[in-house]
């Protein structure tokens, strides 16, 4: 039986799927160029070292009602004959093998068929059961190809395009050439608060960056995470994934740094918070929307987190150890302190914090 590597993410809490081999790169979602008069799904364009590519919202062209973009959304590159988009999705899990006969195709030709009575080139090539969830698998090649009019159109098939230099005059002969009903707003993200915008531009700036200039050796991958208005590092190999967190069960006579037990696709993981061993308060925010799941060892556990705001790459010689003079107790669980953007950031030592400060529940509790 013919089996192929998918990778699953999420649009508005339901999950889909696109080959593997279509996918060349996943990133944070940085500030968009709005095109004038694109269609509504094309909502701007990046600048990924010296190419310019556009993106899709998905959300709009399967038929959702537009939403804010947030700092935690994910871009997935896609690639099919040479010709390269991006797609928004809101989580990206994980790769997982769905066999050819798991795609039930009946029932996705008869969704296209009534959703191309009013829309052009729906994407669904089927629909498969993995784990417990219901996956709509898509079609990287129909995604792909319904862009290429409008590469054509703005010549963004050539590589190596100076974005800055070219921008104004290719978004005027796209104008001219297309006329569409849905006017887009000029503005990306309208709605974003100064922080979060200032975060949007900055991942922007790093990919217009070309990798031939950077030096990648040595560096420290760090997840930048939220906890209680301050930012923290998470070294981001001990990361699984980021989650939503829904249906925690209490775990009675239990500390208050456990917050309970949550199913993720079926696995029971124990959710903590530990704000308390890094000097913050416990419980500050009465809404667990967001979950860091890490792995140490044979400990694998969720940490409740108020966002996700970037991932980076520091110089070892970046990150500044605290002197041993003016150490307090929760020191004991940082690796050290960096700045991002305009800020000092504290680095957490995840095992240090996982192991010793006793977080971990034993299920029969």
């Amino acid at each position: 039986m013919d089996s192929h590597a998918y990778l699953i993410f999420a649009i508005k809490l339901m999950r889909y799927a696109i080959a593997a081999s279509a996918v060349q790169e996943i990133f944070f979602l940085p500030e968009l160029t709005p095109l004038p008069s694109a269609p509504a799904d094309l909502v701007g364009l990046i600048n990924l070292r010296g190419e310019l590519i556009p993106i899709i919202d998905l959300t709009i062209r399967l038929g959702y009602p537009p939403s804010n973009y947030a700092v935690s959304d994910s871009v997935i590159i896609l690639k099919f004959n040479d010709i390269r988009i991006g797609i928004i999705v809101n989580q990206v899990y994980e790769v997982q093998m769905i066999t050819t006969d798991a795609i039930k195709t009946e029932l996705a030709y008869n969704l296209q068929h009534n959703f191309n009575s009013t829309h052009n080139s729906y994407y669904l090539q089927g629909i498969a059961q993995v784990d417990e969830y219901l996956v709509m698998v898509l079609n990287p090649e129909t995604l792909i190809q319904y862009m290429n009019q409008f590469l054509r159109d703005i010549n963004l098939e050539q590589g190596g395009v100076n974005f800055e230099e070219n921008q104004q005059q290719q978004l005027a002969e796209f104008s001219t050439k297309n006329h569409f009903k849905t006017q887009q707003n000029f503005v990306f993200c309208p709605d974003a608060t100064s922080e979060e915008r200032a975060i949007f531009q900055e991942r922007a700036k790093n990919l217009r960056r070309s990798l031939d200039n950077q030096d990648f050796t040595g560096l420290v991958p760090l997840a930048v995470i939220g906890l209680n208005g301050e930012y923290f590092g998470v070294n981001l190999e001990i990361i699984r994934e980021f989650t939503d967190i829904h249906h925690v069960t209490p775990i009675p006579c239990t500390p208050l740094h456990i917050v309970g037990n949550m199913n993720l696709r079926g696995e029971i993981l124990t959710l903590v918070d530990i704000q308390g061993l890094v000097n913050l308060p416990l419980g500050t925010s009465q809404i667990l929307s967001k979950a860091m799941i890490v792995k140490i060892n044979d400990i694998v556990a969720g940490i409740v987190v108020e966002g996700i705001f970037d991932v980076m790459y520091l110089k070892e010689s970046e990150i500044k150890t605290i002197p041993t003079a003016v150490h307090l107790k929760q020191d004991e669980y940082l690796q050290g302190t960096a700045f991002y953007r305009d800020k000092m950031m504290s680095i957490l030592n995840i095992p240090k914090i996982m192991i010793q400060g006793e977080l971990v529940v034993e299920q029969e509790v």
